[in-house]
């Protein structure tokens, strides 16, 4: 049976994760530990875990598999590193690191340790985006000449980060504002979808200016190693967010509007593009639920490698960069 440890609880996603939990009987959270006594206590009682207040006890106490780190991002560095040097599995809420240096040092303390990880990349799993990944391998879009991804909600006009969630909206905690919290779901599919990237840029706005010195909305340029050209735009301000997908070919041309998918090429029979596409491959289990699988030993989950993680956070630091200096910029 499983066990857990649940490192920091201030991301937005911890909720979910124990909701998760609680429908998987066989996986054990034992110990809590946040930095904020009262905040890590409230979620040690809901999961019937032990709080403890001293983070180097964390594994020490009791028996532990794996650590979910859910801490803000500028502390995951030295949570990251202590489970790795105890042989931890772990799962690490995106982004991993606040740019590339800690993002590294993290991948290279996880690549040693031998452990499986995972981040929070739950939208690998979709259907259309699965379907899209098998057909750009499959060259049914011909030369591919461009690709967007779009990732937007209205937290900020919901004042979502006004208070229980308010460090998300502090890029000294975050790293990043809205353009790096929601756009790197977008980025991880565009660079799971077309490989690496030369160069990126891009400009970031502070919208409605809820959060003192903290972007509300992005858009982002790429231009992915092998030729095509990416655009990225993602934002706390914005009532709706119908189109998420768009690949260009040569050859073929996919969309994915309001969760449907339109599909057009050359090279597949029936695929004209006018109705949406309903062969897709099965919907995955959800990022945590895939870690919790593997961690279980079930060993054909599709995890996000932890260099994956690593190098999108060297992405993300690289288009801020570009948008601070008005200038292309190579990651790091």
């Amino acid at each position: 049976m499983p066990s857990y440890a649940l490192v920091g609880c201030a991301h937005i996603h911890t909720p979910g994760f124990i909701k998760m939990l609680g429908k998987r009987p066989q996986d054990q959270v034992k110990v809590v530990w946040d930095h904020d006594h009262a905040r890590g206590r409230k979620r040690a009682d809901e999961l019937g875990a032990r709080f403890v207040a001293d983070e180097r006890k964390i594994y020490t106490e009791v028996p532990i598999d794996a650590a979910i780190v859910c801490s803000e991002t500028n502390r995951h560095e030295p949570l990251v590193l202590a489970a790795a040097e105890a042989g931890k599995h772990l799962f690490v809420e995106k982004p991993l690191g606040m740019g590339s240096r800690d993002a590294y040092a993290m991948a290279d303390a996880i690549r040693r340790s031998g452990m499986l990880f995972q981040t929070g990349y739950f939208q690998r799993g979709r259907p259309e985006l699965q379907f899209i990944k098998q057909h750009l391998a499959a060259g049914s879009f011909g030369q591919v000449t461009r690709v967007r991804g779009s990732n937007c909600h209205s937290g900020s006009l919901g004042g979502w980060f006004d208070s229980e969630w308010r460090w998300m909206a502090d890029p000294a905690q975050a790293g990043c504002g809205a353009f790096g919290d929601l756009g790197t779901h977008s980025l991880d599919i565009l660079l799971w979808w077309l490989g690496n990237v030369e160069s990126v840029t891009a400009t970031v706005h502070s919208g409605t200016n809820r959060y003192e010195g903290c972007d509300e909305v992005g858009e982002g340029l790429i231009r992915f190693n092998d030729g095509p050209i990416g655009t990225l735009a993602a934002a706390w301000t914005d009532v709706a967010n119908p189109v998420q997908y768009l690949v260009s070919g040569t050859e073929g041309h996919a969309a994915v509007i309001d969760g449907k998918l339109y599909f057009q090429s050359k090279r597949v029979d029936g695929a004209d593009g006018k109705e949406p596409w309903t062969q897709r491959p099965e919907a995955w289990p959800h990022a945590f639920e895939l870690f919790c699988d593997a961690v279980a030993g079930k060993g054909d989950a599709p995890l996000v490698s932890v260099h994956e993680a690593a190098y999108r956070s060297a992405v993300m630091e690289a288009m801020y960069e570009g948008a601070r200096t008005g200038a292309w910029v190579k990651p790091q």
